[in-house]
């Protein structure tokens, strides 16, 4: 409950401060459990290891990843280049909290920014399930300009989806011993 409220105050200061109207924030989410601790998943997922392997394991999605600034902590600014059209997506990480285990990055180009959303947020949350066990939840927050409304864009949460299918399946083959 604590961080979803902290999240939901995040997402109303960055709101705010670029003038979206937070009653008009949607969401999209996507839940993966994983065999593995929440301690380890959240190693893959705490810097540039999760980036990393999705470009790896999405070939035929991501053509590939360049790091504009930072070495993957907080203001790290990362480009992801898509197959086919050379499209790309450029984020922010605004959150990295270790007690947590939440990552925010903020979008800065592409994605749904390019169809009419004012602002997206993709937050990722590594939750204990058990000591044995973790949920990687994924979370795209977004808002649509008003001149948009009615063509209704969406960004996609299937990519991100399929990179949680991908850490689980590298996680749980990884030998931990």
């Amino acid at each position: 409950m604590l961080k979803q409220i902290s999240f939901v105050f995040f997402v109303l200061l960055i709101g705010c401060y670029i003038r979206v109207n937070c009653e008009e924030l949607k969401h999209l989410t996507n839940e993966v459990e994983v065999n593995v601790p929440a301690n380890l998943t959240w190693e893959l997922y705490r810097h540039l290891e999760i980036s990393k392997l999705a470009a790896q394991q999405l070939k035929h999605v991501i053509q590939w990843i360049q790091v504009l600034k930072g070495d993957g902590g907080v203001g790290t600014v990362v480009k992801l280049t898509f197959v086919p059209g050379n499209s790309s997506y450029t984020e922010i990480f605004n959150v990295i909290d270790d007690q947590k285990r939440v990552k925010v990055a903020q979008t800065l180009e592409g994605g749904c920014l390019e169809i009419g959303c004012s602002i997206q947020l993709v937050r990722f949350d590594i939750i204990e399930k058990s000591p044995s066990k973790s949920i990687i939840k994924s979370d795209i927050s977004y808002a649509v300009k008003k001149e948009f409304q009615a063509k209704d864009p969406k960004p996609n949460i299937q990519c991100l989806a399929a990179v949680a299918q991908a850490a689980k399946y590298y996680l749980e083959r990884a030998n931990w011993a």
